[in-house]
């Protein structure tokens, strides 16, 4: 597969041929199931939309029975920047139902297997973009990642998947999650096509209130040579499997050839960033979901009246996952339990930040693991707790709104890939991506 970089170099006749070509290969493999459908929105170079973009004149679902035959009447920001740097919307790709989940195994339309082994699941939520770069499906795709979901299913799949500054890229035509958390990210083949995809989605925007007044770029000023402090967290990642810390060992060793500092820090427990964490993403889920009723949104299904009506249409509308986090986020907001949950949650979720400043006090990135282990076989997370106890590693980024990008390393002795997260402070995007493209040549690493 042509990278980014190279797919940008293409003229009007050899793009188009490369169009077609793609579209056969994805029909030839839609067992892979990494893409719900194929369009073209367009004349440039054909990029994955995530199922929760919004694309003008496509249908867009968010992997949800609830929103099918809905067609978006407009563009999100992150299209129409796309449409004027000469990039195309090409498809949209499966994801678990609203973004909930971290196996794309909740979706309407069926699971996405893992391309590296289709026994595996290939993360989520953003499981059908990672699994389509991949597989050569896709030059590059966008996701959204609200607790890891484009680092960690780039990191199952063997791909770059970038987190943005929680700001830095506009959310206007994002399906809603989590809305504090949520931020669409690139998911490419290496370091520099995810900063030149993230310079094209990124800069501010009057659309959404939350978006940073900043349109600093980072690709033409990449520096792999540049000497960095680098944090390391020894006590943290003693949950992580043993390729996991065998994979840290090896990018340390790969951080200090490059001539980068190595220095040891201390994160609290990650227990409390998973408590933190659901507590947030729920309660907000619940208010961004409560307009999916069949009247404002989403299918009707008819009651008897206006309150079964409510009850039928979100019964049959949302799946298991989707319930289920609904029900938690009404639990924590209610009446007597919003202080005991909701308050202590925003408490943590300061007190995770502040940790993260006074570390980025002494360096320049922290190294981590994203997940605890490579990615599981379909079934071998037996229950909802044991799916969010994998988050972990990947949560705390987005309750303290840093940049993180997810880098391959190597491949366990499973065969399957092993990825790490760099993480630096906020806005400090050029760092984050400098350092990458550092352990990424060190590395050399091949699928």
């Amino acid at each position: 597969m042509i990278t980014l970089k190279e797919a940008l170099k293409l003229n009007k006749e050899d793009l188009n041929k490369f169009k077609e070509d793609l579209k056969a290969k994805i029909e030839a493999d839609s067992e892979l199931n990494a893409y719900i459908d194929v369009n073209n929105v367009g004349d440039g170079v054909p990029i994955a939309i995530k199922d929760n973009i919004q694309v003008k004149d496509w249908s867009v679902t968010s992997g949800s029975n609830i929103l099918q035959g809905y067609i978006s009447p407009y563009n999100a920001t992150v299209i129409e920047k796309m449409l004027s740097a000469g990039l195309s919307a090409f498809g949209r790709t499966n994801m678990d139902e609203f973004a909930m989940g971290s196996t794309t195994e909740s979706s309407f339309y069926g699971k996405t297997l893992n391309p590296r082994n289709r026994d595996c699941v290939p993360g989520g939520s953003s499981g059908g973009s990672a699994a389509a770069v991949a597989a050569g499906l896709a030059i590059a795709a966008l996701g959204s990642d609200t607790g890891g979901s484009i680092r960690q299913p780039a990191a199952f799949c063997g791909i770059v998947g970038m987190k943005p500054t929680y700001g830095r890229v506009s959310r206007y035509g994002l399906g809603a999650y989590a809305s504090s958390l949520d931020q669409i990210g690139p998911m490419t083949q290496n370091v520099e096509d995810a900063a030149i995809l993230y310079d094209i989605i990124s800069g501010h925007d009057e659309k959404d209130s939350t978006s940073a007044n900043m349109n600093d770029k980072v690709s033409d000023k990449l520096d792999a040579s540049r000497k960095l402090r680098v944090a390391v967290l020894p006590k943290h990642i003693e949950n992580a499997s043993d390729e996991v810390k065998k994979a840290y060992a090896q990018a340390i060793e790969a951080l200090k050839a490059s001539g980068h500092e190595i220095v040891e820090k201390e994160l609290m427990d990650a227990k409390f960033d998973i408590s933190a964490y659901y507590i947030t993403a729920t309660a907000e889920a619940t208010t961004n979901l409560a307009r999916y009723d069949g009247i404002r949104y989403g299918n009707r299904v008819d009651g008897k009246n206006l309150e079964d009506t409510f009850i039928q249409t979100r019964s049959n509308g949302f799946g298991d996952e989707v319930k289920r986090r609904i029900l938690l986020g009404n639990f924590v907001l209610s009446s007597g339990y919003y202080e005991a949950y909701y308050v202590k949650a925003q408490k943590v979720r300061h007190i995770i930040k502040d940790e993260y400043v006074k570390i980025f006090e002494d360096v320049d990135l922290i190294l981590s693991p994203i997940a605890p282990g490579t990615a599981p076989k379909f079934g071998e997370l037996k229950n909802p707790m044991d799916m969010y106890l994998s988050d972990l590693y990947s949560i705390s980024v987005n309750l303290a709104g840093l940049p993180a990008l997810s880098l391959p390393i190597c491949n366990a002795q499973n065969g399957m890939p092993v990825g790490l997260q760099l993480i630096a402070k906020a806005y400090d995007e050029q760092t984050l991506f400098d350092g990458a493209l550092s352990l990424e040549k060190k590395l050399g690493y091949k699928a």
